[in-house]
């Protein structure tokens, strides 16, 4: 299988009721050692302001704009550790290209310039990760688990959490809700 890495992983109906109900996954790595990837849609009721000063890195004196934004629950993995989606800048201690579009950085650098003029355009404040073992997120793609859909700003950045989910289905073509999740053998 080619590498999802840059993709969207949606959760098909079939995961109501679980952990990944409804969810947008943007995939960071996607290679013959397993994937991982950030939920996009799952807001917390820890807004950025708050998470910053809780860590101790909020300058309320350096801050141009407030971070009202609430930071999402990325996955069920490392819930106590953060990762920042955001445009690329090359200028932070531990980030990764993910697109053309979208960095993944680790370090505390970046969230200490989040709402300065140091700061990326657009980002996203996670905790955790969603990871999969070697093989694991193929299976589940073969099992009608996930839909993918090559991943834009637009959806990554711009969207209402509560419409992530149906804006990205959207994309696809069809109402989601018409489609079984059995899968069929003749």
């Amino acid at each position: 299988m080619d590498s999802l890495q840059g993709h969207l992983l949606i959760a098909m109906p079939s995961l109501d009721e679980s952990f990944f109900e409804r969810s947008v996954i943007y995939i960071c790595e996607h290679n013959d050692k397993g994937a991982m990837g950030v939920m996009i849609n799952r807001p917390t009721n820890i807004v950025i302001d708050e998470l910053l000063e809780q860590i101790g890195l909020a300058k309320k004196a350096q801050l141009s704009l407030s971070l009202e934004e609430s930071v999402v629950l990325g996955g069920p993995v490392d819930t106590d550790r953060g990762f920042v989606l955001h445009t690329p800048q090359s200028i932070w201690v531990n980030s990764e290209p993910v697109s053309e579009f979208c960095m993944l950085t680790t370090s505390r650098d970046v969230l200490n310039a989040l709402g300065t003029e140091e700061s990326p355009k657009q980002f996203i404040v996670a905790l955790g990760y969603a990871g999969w073992s070697k093989n694991q997120l193929e299976e589940e793609l073969a099992e009608n688990t996930w839909l993918t859909i090559e991943a834009t700003p637009e959806l990554v950045f711009n969207q209402d959490y509560d419409q992530l989910w149906t804006q990205a289905t959207k994309q696809l073509g069809f109402d989601i809700w018409q489609i079984s999740s059995q899968v069929g053998h003749s």
